[in-house]
């Protein structure tokens, strides 16, 4: 297999089939550096504007509609000594009756220590004086190009992926998603170095990456994103209201239990009535984002 350095000449801040900026064969790996989600490169270079530029589109060989593409994040390497957050939550967490009481949203700076892998405000506000936290990795925006020709933006997600903004989409996880064209046409971009569930500020710590990816193809038909860690396998529906998206989560999981595990309707029921785990990706964009997640030490592949 071969490994490709991938340096693209442009950015897009929509998901959808436009011309290839790189073939690649099925099980190959890419090696790519990302802008922040502003357009800002490792220099502190505007290159795009917003919202959440995207490496891409490459064309794998041999995905064809029906099929899904396995993305294996191998390594997420911090290229800048900064990023950047908003800082207030967002209106549409709080009760409406504290929404005025919310202070202007304003772009705060973070340090981010290189060597350490940890980050910092870097003016500190009351209270938060030691506040460092460690880096922990996550691709917010990703996917393929999804049905019907359609090119979607950046800042919302589907069926095909998108601005999911799930932290578990970090190093050593794989996941897969649902091919609706030609070579898949996979896109990545919007790397953060921190989030917390819900992405309530409107961002995670935003800053640059180099991301190293492995592509295949499977002859496996999904409806949904999926996703596999080294103790959990989850699905992800991305949908608004959130109830929708935790209905399209729900019965993807539903759907690969059946299919690897085994386990009807009833069984997979019996299994997710106590021991399912909700987590909440993303609640700031059009389209919110739901994981319905599962330990893998009550799971036995059939």
């Amino acid at each position: 297999m071969t490994t490709h350095r991938f340096v693209p000449n442009s950015f897009h801040n929509v998901i959808g089939s436009l011309p290839s900026a790189l073939h690649i064969a099925d099980g190959d790996t890419v090696v790519t550096e990302t802008l922040d989600a502003a357009g800002y490169d490792k220099h502190d270079i505007n290159r795009i504007s917003g919202p959440n530029p995207m490496n891409g589109p490459i064309f794998v060989e041999g995905a064809e509609p029906g099929d899904s593409l396995k993305v294996e994040i191998l390594s997420m390497v911090p290229t800048r000594d900064t990023g950047f957050t908003r800082n207030m939550v967002a209106s549409n967490v709080v009760d409406p009756q504290d929404v005025r009481t919310l202070p202007a949203s304003e772009r705060v700076i973070w340090k981010i220590d290189r060597e350490a892998l940890t980050t910092r405000l870097a003016e500190p506000v009351a209270g938060l004086e030691d506040f460092t936290l460690p880096l922990s990795p996550m691709i917010g925006c990703f996917g393929v190009a999804p049905s019907l020709g359609q090119a979607i933006s950046t800042a919302t997600s589907g069926e095909f992926g998108g601005n999911m903004d799930y932290r578990l989409l970090g190093p050593g996880t794989t996941v897969w998603f649902p091919i609706s064209a030609p070579g898949a046409l996979f896109f990545l971009g919007d790397c953060h170095a921190v989030q917390g569930d819900g992405e309530i500020v409107g961002t995670g710590i935003e800053t640059t990456f180099e991301v190293t990816v492995r592509l295949s193809v499977g002859k496996k038909r999904i409806i949904w994103p999926r996703g596999e860690t080294a103790d959990d396998i989850f699905t992800i529906g991305n949908a608004r209201p959130l109830d929708q998206a935790l209905q399209h989560a729900t019965s993807e999981m539903l759907r690969w239990l059946g299919s690897d595990y085994g386990l009807d309707k009833t069984a997979a029921s019996h299994l997710l009535g106590q021991v399912v785990r909700y987590d909440v990706g993303n609640v700031f964009d059009p389209a919110y984002t739901m994981a319905c997640r599962v330990s893998k030490s009550w799971l036995k592949r059939r």
